[in-house]
């Protein structure tokens, strides 16, 4: 449960503060923590993964961790690539190297095996979606390109899924089609499917999952909101179809043809702990109406990123990547 979770603050009484964010009277935003400055350091503590950082766009800060397992290291096999999006509500200031995703890489990457590439996008509200969308299909195409010999050696660019975590999960889907109509400028680069791990999707009129947990340790309505304000376009609400990809799927029977054309699938991974939850079982009903190839993985308990927090329940979510990975 979410209770056994201590946060340092709650973000029902300082919302701001738990995003590590200060609202300025102006409106715009202070964040307190210092900066990550562009240097690279690759934290040793986990045997069973190799750990590379490489610079993607230096003009944005942008960079990205290659995680691959190390019994693969001189041998000539070659393993799918997921391309790993963290969340963050697009606003905090969280980035590839944050602690609390060094065990997940490591953990999904063993476990299927694969090789995780996680890379980093900017943070609203300085750049406002869809400047995180345009920065991971930016970083697909740095991919593509890459000139890294462990990539090229070890990694299958013929099988890559993206996966996302909570705003990573929103980014997955919505890079996800977009790169969907360009498929054949990402070759050898070729998507497979997407994986949306708590995504974070919303909508003006609340879901009952939202309202029963209103107060969520984790993720309560007031944070997501906020979230929203600083993420959206100025003068969004929070159906627009960044925020609530039910308005576009419904008006638009086209949205995707070309996922099914290549055969994606989508993996769709949440808990009834989690306020969002509501949301995913929406969003995964009308695309298999629509014909999409969806897998669902929806647990009791648990809460918002859940995974993070209990070695089990990431055991658990990466046998199902796997599962699905490898089917």
């Amino acid at each position: 449960m979410s209770d056994q979770i201590v946060m340092s603050i709650d973000p029902n009484v300082d919302p701001y503060g738990s995003l590590g964010i200060i609202r300025n009277t102006d409106g715009s935003i202070t964040r307190p923590q210092i900066p990550r400055p562009f240097s690279i350091t690759i934290p040793d503590n986990d045997s069973s993964v190799f750990m590379k950082d490489l610079v993607i766009n230096p003009a944005k800060d942008m960079w990205a961790r290659i995680v691959i397992p190390r019994e693969v290291l001189d041998s000539e096999i070659k393993l799918p690539l997921v391309v790993y999006f963290h969340g963050g509500g697009f606003v905090m200031a969280a980035n590839v190297d944050t602690p609390i995703l060094q065990k997940f890489y490591a953990t999904v990457a063993v476990e299927i095996p694969a090789i995780i590439v996680s890379v980093d996008y900017r943070y609203a509200p300085e750049n406002r979606l869809p400047a995180a969308y345009d920065d991971c299909v930016e970083s697909l195409h740095w991919i593509k390109n890459t000139s890294d010999e462990l990539l090229k050696k070890y990694g299958d660019f013929s099988k890559c899924f993206l996966l996302g975590t909570s705003a990573g999960g929103n980014i997955a889907y919505h890079v996800g089609l977009r790169v969907a109509e360009v498929s054949e400028c990402l070759k050898p680069l070729e998507i497979k499917g997407l994986i949306l791990h708590h995504a974070f999707f919303g909508g003006k009129e609340r879901t009952k999952s939202e309202l029963r947990l209103v107060r969520d340790k984790i993720l309560p309505i007031n944070v997501c909101d906020i979230m929203w304000e600083l993420g959206l376009p100025i003068g969004s609400d929070r159906d627009h179809p960044y925020c609530n990809p039910m308005v576009e799927i419904r008006s638009n029977e086209n949205l995707f043809n070309q996922m099914k054309i290549q055969g994606w699938k989508i993996l769709m991974i949440d808990c009834d702990g989690d306020p969002l939850i509501d949301r995913q079982i929406e969003v995964s009903k009308m695309l298999k109406e629509k014909g999409v190839q969806v897998v669902d993985s929806f647990s009791e308990g648990g809460f918002h990123g859940c995974e993070f927090f209990d070695d089990m329940k990431l055991k658990d979510m990466a046998l199902v990547v796997k599962e699905f990975v490898r089917a």
